[in-house]
């Protein structure tokens, strides 16, 4: 639905983010816009994970780069875990950089893609505009016959 308001052009991805691993800078429930970039930093909030996979991709910052061999892996950590996540992050599991959050903006989303979601958000405001403009052209079609007598 957002992407459909804004022109985004380019390969920006969409995710909800579904834990607080990375409050108070994204909240629980946000939408994250998600860019890929040749050049990652310390201090970026990344996305990484293997999408095709069964497993969530995880949105954390990095907080140091190490070079083997010469590929890139990233350390990363959620701004609100005390410790380092685990596993370093090759640069082929990097999805893209956070652009930035709309915060609960991901509870619409997810909402949306259950049926009674769907239907609160996507059918019942479209029955209601289709019945307004019933009764806007209902009401010029009996002006244009009082009109014509």
């Amino acid at each position: 639905m957002i992407a459909s308001i804004f022109p985004i052009t380019g390969n920006y991805e969409l995710r909800v983010v579904q834990s607080g691993s990375m409050e108070p800078a994204i909240k629980t429930g946000s939408v994250a816009v998600i860019k890929p970039s040749d050049d990652y930093q310390v201090g970026d909030v990344i996305t990484f994970g293997d999408v095709y996979k069964s497993e969530t991709p995880i949105t954390h910052r990095i907080v140091d780069i190490k070079v083997i061999e010469g590929d890139y892996y990233y350390i990363t950590k959620g701004d609100a875990n005390d410790d380092k996540d685990p596993k370093d992050v090759p640069k082929e599991d990097v999805i893209g950089k956070v652009l930035f959050s709309l915060p609960y903006a991901g509870y619409v989303v997810q909402e949306a893609r259950k049926p009674f979601g769907f239907a609160i958000l996507i059918i019942i405001p479209g029955v209601i505009i289709v019945y307004d403009e019933s009764k806007k052209i209902w009401k010029e079609i009996k002006k244009t016959k009082k009109s014509n007598t």
